[in-house]
């Protein structure tokens, strides 16, 4: 027999902004509009600086965005590992940013201000750390442009989105050896330029 006051009720579903991107691909998958668009929106700003280091064109990046947001909402229901549904989504903005770079000549706009006030940072609300983070992040940005395109475009695609030797040489028209050998130069330039910050 149960005692009064016993609430027999499942526990609320938690909020969509509250859900992990592993359930908002399950139910988007499914579906689910307004899961997508919340796992887009906490995306986006990522998704948009990383097209934008790709491209070095804020319209072209835009332009690549809203394509991969396209194909990601089309492609979801063939996801199998929800769970990784960020780098999964990172992989398809850089496929769209390079299909755009090779079918026409990128404008050159790029926003650093935008791009850093993109990117996350953990300052703790340390003003100190802020102005260190920013030093260093300007300091980066230097370092990346004064590299040799492919090198450049290597570390962005291991470094930003996370992709493979094999995808970095898929996305660069390289064989994989080659994206090894870009990266290890754009890494040990990048380890000796950014020495200060260490």
């Amino acid at each position: 027999m149960l005692s009064e006051g016993v609430n027999l009720a499942p526990p609320p579903a938690p909020s969509l902004a509250e859900a992990s991107d592993g359930l908002l691909a399950r139910r988007a998958a499914d579906g689910d509009a307004r899961a997508f668009e919340v796992l887009l929106r906490r995306h986006l700003g990522l998704m948009t600086a990383y097209a934008v280091r790709l491209t070095s064109s804020k319209h072209d990046a835009s332009d690549a965005v809203q394509e991969a947001s396209v194909a990601i909402w089309r492609e979801l229901p063939n996801l199998t590992t929800p769970d990784t549904v960020r780098g999964w989504m990172m992989r398809i903005v850089s496929r769209k940013a390079f299909d755009l770079m090779r079918a026409r000549k990128p404008s050159d706009d790029i926003d650093d201000e935008a791009v850093s006030a993109r990117l996350p940072v953990d300052d703790h609300g340390d003003p100190a750390r802020i102005a260190q983070t920013d030093d260093a992040m300007a300091g980066l940005r230097r370092a990346l442009d004064r590299l040799p395109p492919l090198q450049r475009q290597s570390w962005i695609l291991r470094e930003v989105g996370g992709e493979s030797y094999g995808e970095i040489a898929e996305h660069l028209g390289i064989t994989t050896t080659a994206a090894r050998g870009q990266l290890a130069r754009a890494r040990e330039t990048l380890t000796t330029e950014m020495e200060a910050w260490r």
